[in-house]
């Protein structure tokens, strides 16, 4: 599907830009796109890349992977049934998710890279895409989400009386886009269409059954000593941003711990993994170094996906085509109370992170930042994630050609966070705005 969808907006692109006497801008935005997707994207990505891979080998070393895997297990076999008990998939995965629900895509990207890395070695065919893969690629693409800082800033910045008001029904509107997400990949699997061939799913399972688990070794207790004390200096440092960061007549405690959460993240992960492996006596910067390095190659295998998304996309947008397609699907949701007004950013969001953060920007300049239309749209941001952008990233690092149904179940996340973010926020606050 999404060797389609490239080529119908590269070709609708060029129409458009013909029709509109826009060529000479689509050419400039192919050129753009190609250089922002190796200069602005895919080259900053790699330190980042470098940092996390390398962290994340500290903690297989250490066990800390498998772990959190089996903790989770319940809803990880659920999930993904495909993949074997104690695998370090598992643990990734569930890192992964963890950090989209704080909001840190900085540390969420590179540690679902790992994740996909892991899946492929699982993949008896390699280029398409597992269902395994798929339902990783669901879960990024309905963006699980507890509170979305982005949308809180820019409300925030545009004056906005109550900007964190959005955070509630956020997290309705993500509920709901995951529900979506799951239940479309899992039922889309079994389409003919999608369907993998029967020796595929048979080859998988005989061949990662009886992959041993990590033993994991028991820590003296000097080592365990350590550790609780940390723990504690922590938990400290947790209390004291609570009560000293904002006064709770201007934020609720919900807020509060949940920006808690996010600043303490980063510091207790890049603490808590080196230190953990240290005290098992592993060597940290020999392993450091060698998850690090994997970080490059990651970096320089997405940029050939990276450059034909984003080409494709730019193209399309300087051709015009996001406002003709406003225009035509304007008289289609008007009659169903949805806001007009919120058709580009409904469009463009699939597509483009930073192109709907400068719609909604503008949207909210344009509006009261507390009306209804202003919430809507923060709400759905929130709520929604660049389902393409993500696709090229992640299918991109294990040369995924064939990505089956992950297209459409993304999109399908994204409609129901749409539909959801109108219903919500016209309850929540139809009567206020």
């Amino acid at each position: 599907m999404l060797n389609y969808i490239w080529f119908g907006l590269i070709f609708c692109a060029v129409v458009l830009g013909a029709i509109h006497n826009r060529l000479t801008e689509v050419t400039l935005a192919a050129f753009d796109s190609a250089k922002a997707a190796v200069m602005n994207i895919a080259l900053p990505l790699i330190g980042i890349f470098a940092l996390w891979l390398g962290i994340m080998r500290l903690a297989e070393k250490a066990g800390i992977v498998q772990i959190i895997a089996r903790g989770l297990q319940p809803l990880l076999k659920f999930l993904f049934p495909e993949i074997p008990k104690g695998h370090p998939a598992l643990g990734s995965i569930v890192m992964n998710m963890a950090a989209n629900m704080l909001g840190l895509a900085n540390a969420a990207t590179p540690v679902g890279l790992k994740a996909m890395q892991e899946l492929e070695r699982l993949n008896p065919h390699p280029g398409i895409a597992t269902n395994a893969m798929c339902t990783f690629l669901a879960l990024n693409t309905s963006s699980v989400q507890l509170i979305p800082t982005t949308t809180i800033a820019i409300l925030a910045a545009a004056g906005s009386k109550e900007p964190t008001a959005i955070i509630g029904t956020t997290l309705v509107a993500t509920a709901c886009s995951t529900i979506a997400a799951i239940a479309s990949v899992k039922l889309l699997q079994r389409a003919p269409i999608f369907r993998l061939p029967q020796s595929s799913e048979k080859t998988l399972c005989a061949e990662v059954s009886d992959l041993p688990e990590v033993a994991l070794i028991s820590l003296p207790l000097w080592a365990k000593a350590i550790l609780v004390a940390l723990s504690f200096f922590f938990i400290f440092i947790a209390w004291h941003l609570v009560v000293t960061t904002s006064a709770p007549s201007d934020r609720g405690i919900f807020s509060r711990l949940v920006d808690v959460a996010s600043q303490l993240a980063i510091p207790v992960l890049l603490t808590f993994f080196p230190l953990y492996a240290a005290l098992k006596r592993i060597p940290v910067y020999e392993e450091f170094i060698e998850g690090a390095k994997e970080g490059f190659h990651t970096g320089i295998r997405i940029i050939p996906y990276l450059v034909a998304i984003l080409v494709a996309i730019g193209m399309f947008r300087a051709a015009g085509g996001i406002e003709l397609l406003s225009h035509w699907l304007r008289p289609i949701f008007q009659p169903l109370h949805f806001p007009p007004d919120l058709l580009p950013l409904a469009l463009i969001r699939p597509l483009s992170g930073s192109g709907a953060n400068g719609i909604f920007a503008e949207l909210v300049q344009s509006h009261n930042p507390d009306s209804l239309v202003a919430r809507i749209g923060g709400t759905f941001v929130g709520s929604s994630e660049t389902t393409f952008y993500v696709l090229a990233v992640y299918f991109g690092a294990v040369s995924i050609r064939r990505t089956r149904q992950a297209v459409p179940a993304g999109l399908i996340a994204d409609l129901t966070g749409l539909i959801v973010s109108v219903i919500i926020c016209n309850f929540v606050f139809g009567g206020k705005s």
